[in-house]
């Protein structure tokens, strides 16, 4: 075996291994050719084939068991972002509720404020007509 430099960079170097070949008597013998598998049986072949399954059947149980895992999992979060959503509903339909009967009650109180405000205003007038020597109108206050 020797070594022949091919190119120096930088970066690396570049090289080629060249193997010379050892004489047949160092060399060991190998068959040429693969081992031939003797003829099985049914009865050897039903064995293994038992035998290769009992040794995935772990296997098999545990990916199982992971999966179901992972099913009740994905329920469960489920079922958390249905009650969620369930209760974020009846919150927005409470404040609806609520919304809807303060505007309800909202029309007459408005008016009523309006009548006192109104008649506040009409009692003002009076006193600074008095104050002034004006004849209050009896027209004016009566049909208020």
């Amino acid at each position: 075996m020797w070594v022949k430099e091919l190119e120096k960079h930088g970066s690396g170097q570049a090289f080629e291994l060249i193997l010379i070949p050892q004489s047949k008597e160092s060399l060991p013998e190998f068959p040429l050719s693969s081992p031939k598998n003797k003829d099985l049986s049914l009865e050897e072949i039903q064995k293994k084939l038992e035998a290769a399954e009992e040794r995935h059947k772990p296997h098999e149980a545990e990916v199982l068991k992971q999966l179901h895992e992972k099913r009740e999992c994905e329920k469960e979060e489920l079922q958390k972002m249905i009650e969620k959503n369930n209760n974020i509903s009846k919150m927005v339909e409470e404040k609806l509720t609520h919304k809807m009967e303060v505007n309800k009650e909202n029309p007459d109180a408005h008016t009523s404020a309006k009548l006192d405000c109104l008649q506040e205003k009409d009692k003002h007038i009076e006193e600074v007509w008095k104050n002034k020597g004006f004849k209050v109108p009896a027209d004016e206050t009566e049909a208020n």
